[in-house]
């Protein structure tokens, strides 16, 4: 098959779509079996911790993949590393699919992320081989728009799936997504990587690489602000089953469209970025979704403490939340992968290894401190709001500033 040229390629309509769904690798993954966990913990007669680390260890697995990824796509190029990483996802789905205990689960999940990490690394390498900055974090705005369409209908499919076939068929489904990737990336894919560093994988490379990034103050600003927007979505991805169900006593059935409740914010977040970034600028536009952050991961704790246990008081503030964190994640992305060009894939994994990192150490704090109530999830939301703001204000403004 002949290459796809680089311009043509990003401008390319399956191309694009196929690089968002590469990027929705890894909310797919996580939210489609979401209406599950508490029945699967019931089946398998184990905590909601164990039953909550098949998340967390799918992000672990997310984030030490990413940091080879990256360089491998630099030194390899883009497309084959893709289909490489696809084909372990799909070996890693039909392992879950059949896992005879928690335990196996657990460690098929952590293969299906060893895979499933190829999407966003490599997908966000290739937007930036073919946009500048500004462009990049526009494509990255829209994308992540649309991306945000699958955690808007995965839980709900899943529920129906769940209630209908038992929570063994999401892994079907997960399954078939991944084939769907490996067709798209196959036919339609061509190479973009045009500066392949013979290099990158070289252990002191990769290590010059990574020390020239985390002492960069203008990357490291970029990446707390992400991290910690990231780190507090995912509080309520990993809590949502739990809260929802168990404490709230919506049906699974009906438990996706709660949770689609709080990730429309997303997709309207993600317009609103996509639109006004270029007029507003990077920067800005981050701080107006940090102070939003802040301002609705507050109002969710104070709502939370003060008693406040319904489904309004819950999703409504979330909902902000990921409004804002449409408008930090993306930017942020762009921002710190953008002053080092010939390290894209390596950029792109750093980031995306402290981002996963702050996902699970969030997903792993709310599962020891669950008390059945929303207040372990209201705080650790309200927590990391402030956390991206203090990121911002001290990192990403100082640097902006003259």
């Amino acid at each position: 098959m002949s290459e796809i040229k680089t311009r043509p390629a990003a401008n390319s309509l399956k191309v694009t779509v196929l690089l968002t769904g590469l990027v929705a690798f890894g909310p797919v993954s996580t939210d489609l079996y979401l209406a599950s966990l508490p029945d699967m913990g019931r089946y398998f007669s184990t905590s909601v911790e164990m039953v909550q680390m098949t998340l967390s260890v799918f992000l672990l697995g997310f984030a030490v993949s990413m940091l080879i990824y990256g360089p491998l796509s630099d030194r390899f190029g883009r497309r084959p590393v893709i289909l490489g990483g696809v084909v372990i996802y799909v070996i890693g789905s039909v392992a879950c699919l059949f896992a005879p205990t928690i335990e196996v689960l657990i460690a098929s999940r952590f293969l299906q992320a060893l895979g499933a990490c190829c999407g966003p690394v490599v997908a966000r390498a290739v937007v930036r081989d073919v946009y500048p900055r500004d462009q990049a974090a526009k494509v990255m705005s829209y994308m992540a728009s649309a991306m945000a369409l699958a955690p808007f209908v995965a839980p709900i499919l899943g529920g129906w799936f769940h209630t209908l076939f038992g929570w063994r068929s999401n892994f079907i489904l997960l399954g078939l997504f991944g084939l769907i990737l490996l067709a798209g990336t196959w036919f339609w894919l061509g190479e973009t990587n045009q500066h392949k560093d013979p290099r990158a994988l070289s252990p002191r490379g990769m290590l010059g690489n990574y020390r020239t990034l985390l002492t960069d103050r203008q990357v490291l600003g970029y990446v707390a602000v992400v991290s910690a927007t990231f780190a507090g979505m995912f509080s309520f991805i990993s809590a949502s089953s739990f809260v929802l169900i168990d404490v709230l006593a919506l049906p699974p059935a009906m438990f996706g469209f709660g949770f689609a409740v709080v990730v429309s914010g997303y997709i309207a977040g993600g317009f609103i970025a996509g639109k006004w970034t270029g007029r507003v600028g990077l920067d800005r536009m981050i701080g107006i979704g940090t102070a939003g952050a802040a301002l609705f991961g507050v109002t969710a704790a104070l709502l939370a403490w003060s008693g406040v246990q319904t489904l309004p008081a819950v999703l409504l503030p979330l909902m902000g939340f990921f409004l804002c964190g449409a408008m930090v994640i993306p930017n942020g992305s762009a921002g710190a992968i953008a002053p080092h060009a010939r390290m894209a894939g390596a950029a792109s994994a750093c980031l995306g290894f402290i981002q996963m990192v702050a996902g699970a150490s969030a997903g792993w704090l709310h599962s020891a401190s669950f008390n059945h109530s929303s207040r372990p999830l209201a705080t650790l939301v309200g927590v990391l709001g402030l956390a991206a703001l203090a990121g911002y204000l001290l990192l990403v403004r100082r640097k902006a500033s003259p």
